[in-house]
């Protein structure tokens, strides 16, 4: 049992009916993003989340079906829970298992947000948990062909103490990684290692994680493929390897090779706010630190994600900086790190 979850599970909830309203956004050519807000209604009320799963046939197909749902009445967070088990929440079959979670963690979450607002409470305040400022890191896969520090070098001629999360490609040349590392801002490498049958599928490579490891030697190495050539070279820097991609439970964290110092807790990835909550409070116990990871949310998902951190874990390298930083080119006033806690007076709300 979740101490945490327990906090709001016995939230009253009000719905009359809910809405859907779609967001795209084109950060370039070849790809655009397409993401779809579901908002709850009840007693004067709304409360919001983001559905963010990456295919736009499941967005599209979300869309087209409407509200249909049978989730109107008066539950509580615990009884909505028990509805939504027996609901199909998928008018069509996902491409993706994993984003069943993710559709789960979009009505969790928005009737979080409703259940406070009706309550005129805010999360912090019934979880007993003060905002505290986020720390956030920028991430990029260094779009240019060859990769260059292009992009890099302009955000940071708009944000000079930025932090980055990258994603290193078997095109990055020896060249390349030496200037990044003499550049001095990298947080964490994504190996890409864990994903299978995506477009950002990286094959493992002992020599390139062994030169990356000893390259970098601060930055944390986020989901390697451990073969058996891989797993000798990098058994050194195991303090420094966390995990992201396998991480949908507290089963997933204790199945992983070897005890983690920090994992990546990403809310939609784990669907239901009792799981979600498990694992902080697991975490917690066990001196495993966390990290927040987005989704490339377009609204109010980032602000959840956002506000979570906040409240577990703001002082690490979190992949959640504003939505601003999705674009190719840096704008004007962007938000440098840490964000200055921005939660609602009442609900499940990152105010922007």
């Amino acid at each position: 049992m979740s101490e945490t979850y327990e906090l709001i599970a016995d939230l009253p909830l009000t719905i009359e009916d809910y809405a859907l309203e779609g967001q795209e956004f084109q950060p370039n050519p070849d790809f655009t993003r397409l993401t779809t807000t579901i908002r709850l209604r009840g007693g004067g009320k709304d409360g919001v989340g983001e559905e963010v799963t990456y295919d736009a046939l499941d967005q599209i197909a979300l869309r087209d079906a409407g509200p249909t749902l049978p989730l109107a009445g008066s539950w509580t967070m615990r009884s909505f829970r028990e509805r939504l088990d027996t609901l199909n929440l998928w008018p069509a079959e996902p491409v993706r298992e994993a984003s069943r979670f993710y559709r789960r963690w979009t009505y969790e979450s928005a009737a979080l947000d409703l259940a406070l607002q009706q309550a005129g409470r805010s999360l912090a305040d019934v979880l007993g948990r003060e905002p505290r400022p986020v720390s956030f890191v920028m991430s990029s896969r260094l779009p240019d062909d060859p990769p260059t520090t292009a992009k890099l070098r302009a955000f940071l001629a708009k944000v000079p103490t930025l932090r980055f999360k990258l994603d290193p490609t078997p095109a990055w040349t020896e060249e390349l990684i030496a200037e990044l590392a003499e550049m001095g801002v990298v947080d964490s490498l994504d190996l890409k290692g864990q994903y299978h049958g995506t477009v950002v599928d990286n094959p493992p490579d002992a020599e390139r994680y062994a030169l990356l490891a000893q390259t970098f030697p601060d930055a944390w190495l986020e989901d390697p493929a451990l073969t058996p050539e891989t797993d000798p070279v990098l058994e050194p820097y195991r303090d420094r390897i966390t995990w992201d991609a396998p991480i949908h439970s507290i089963d997933d964290i204790e199945s992983l090779p070897f005890a983690p110092k920090m994992v990546n807790i990403k809310p939609s990835r784990f669907g239901g706010l009792r799981e979600l909550f498990a694992a902080y409070d697991y975490c917690e116990q066990r001196g495993i630190r966390a990290y927040g990871g987005g989704q490339y949310e377009l609204g109010v998902g980032r602000g959840h994600i956002q506000y979570l951190a906040s409240l577990f874990h703001p002082d690490t390298p979190n992949d959640i900086a504003p939505v601003p930083y999705h674009s190719a080119q840096p704008a004007d006033g962007l938000p440098p790190s840490p964000l200055e806690p921005q939660i609602a007076p009442t609900g499940f709300r990152w105010q922007t």
